[in-house]
């Protein structure tokens, strides 16, 4: 297993292990979550190179940080940590809408960096676009924290092009969160193209399509019980929108099988060769899944590989929304 280094953003560079790891479903989600394991994984994860953590004060909500924070313990001058702010949650979970408001910003930072127990975040992004707020507004906001020294770093997630545009105006960003897959790939219009013209890295959540290109998900009812892929808010896990893009893991299986290599790690493997730009951050809970993802990174995938590929799941063949409600989506 080797991970190399990518470089995300050019104006304001931050160096990250090629293959990060996504902490959120270690504490919600996706079914439950033992905070040891969580723990173990991220420790093997740093032992493998694999340095480049995600997570956000939203997940759990707040226990996530704490997690992360535990882990890291001793060891923050491996990690190039990233967290998000902007999704407000009340203790009980209840989703209280977008806020980024200045005084926001600020109240969040201030609180994720006790729950890391960190003097400073290196990657901190807006995690949802408010579109009450101006976006200048916001990222001038982010900018302060950086000349405080809170920040290293900043970064968008699910933003437009126009939204980047404006927010890089105002102080570089170095990268942009968005959900990037075989399964998943829209950006590709607009929002790839204005974030290379900008120098802006590409960091890709669910490039496993939330665990379907794995394989391992046969039917809903392979999900355990209160894992939130089993609910109408992600339609491509339901019903006949299911069948049908089972069905493209299997044509993927079958070139995984041809190159010796799981669905899941052909289908990371296919996430890294879209640039050197480009940093997935696949989520486990688990050791052993980390352990295949981080294979994925040897995977060599020639031209030929990649047509197949790209013949095999044709862009749009996915069944169904990638969220029930994409009203939180910039676009």
């Amino acid at each position: 297993m080797s991970i190399r280094r990518r470089t995300l953003g050019t104006t304001s560079p931050l160096d990250v292990s090629a293959l990060g790891l996504g902490c959120m479903g270690m504490s919600e989600f996706y079914g439950t979550g033992q905070e040891a394991d969580g723990i173990a994984t991220i420790h093997r994860a740093l032992d493998l190179g694999v340095t480049f953590l995600d997570t956000a004060d939203m997940y759990g909500p707040f226990t996530n940080e704490r997690l992360v924070g535990k882990a890291i313990a001793g060891r923050r001058d491996e990690v190039q940590l990233a967290t998000k702010f902007g999704n407000v949650r009340g203790e009980d979970g209840a989703r209280l809408g977008i806020d980024g408001s200045p005084e926001y910003v600020r109240s969040a930072c201030d609180a994720s960096l006790q729950r890391l127990g960190v003097d400073h975040i290196d990657l901190y992004y807006q995690h949802r676009v408010d579109r009450t707020v101006p976006i200048e507004e916001t990222v001038g906001a982010m900018k302060e924290l950086v000349e405080a020294g809170k920040v290293r770093h900043l970064g968008l997630s699910e933003a437009s092009a126009d939204t980047i545009r404006r927010a890089h105006a105002v102080h570089p960003i170095t990268a942009l969160q968005t959900e990037y897959s075989l399964f998943t790939r829209d950006l590709e219009d607009e929002v790839l193209p204005t974030i290379r013209e900008l120098g802006i890295g590409l960091v890709p959540y669910s490039p496993l399509g939330r665990g379907l290109l794995t394989g391992a998900i046969t039917s809903s009812g392979a999900l355990e019980e209160g894992d939130s892929r089993r609910s109408a808010y992600f339609p491509r896990f339901q019903g006949e929108a299911l069948e049908t893009n089972l069905a493209l893991v299997v044509r993927i299986q079958e070139l995984a099988d041809r190159l010796g290599c799981t669905p899941g790690q052909l289908a990371l493997a296919w996430v890294l060769a879209q640039g050197d730009d480009v940093a997935p951050i696949p989520g486990t809970k688990r050791v052993r899944y980390l352990e295949e993802n981080v294979a994925a990174a040897d995977v060599e995938l020639s031209a030929d590989d990649l047509a197949a590929l790209e013949a095999a799941v044709p862009r749009g063949a996915v069944a169904g929304e990638r969220y029930g409600d994409m009203s939180t989506i910039d676009a």
